[in-house]
């Protein structure tokens, strides 16, 4: 399967200006996921702005 990074770029709703993974889904949820976090695609833009990407974060939004 091709990767559709210029397409998966374009819907990041990322912030954090020097990351290396955006548009590159698989290898962002894998390097989330080791750090017990979530990707920022997973939030509301409103606080994905505060770089808290906890599952516990995650729960409270969707609670």
């Amino acid at each position: 399967m091709e990767c559709k990074q210029e397409e998966n770029r374009a819907k990041c709703n990322c912030t954090y200006e020097p990351c290396d993974k955006k548009g590159i889904c698989c290898e962002c949820i894998a390097y989330h996921w080791r750090n017990k976090e979530l990707p920022a695609c997973f939030f509301p833009n409103d606080v994905e702005k505060t770089y808290d990407r906890s599952i516990a974060r995650f729960i409270t939004c969707y609670k």
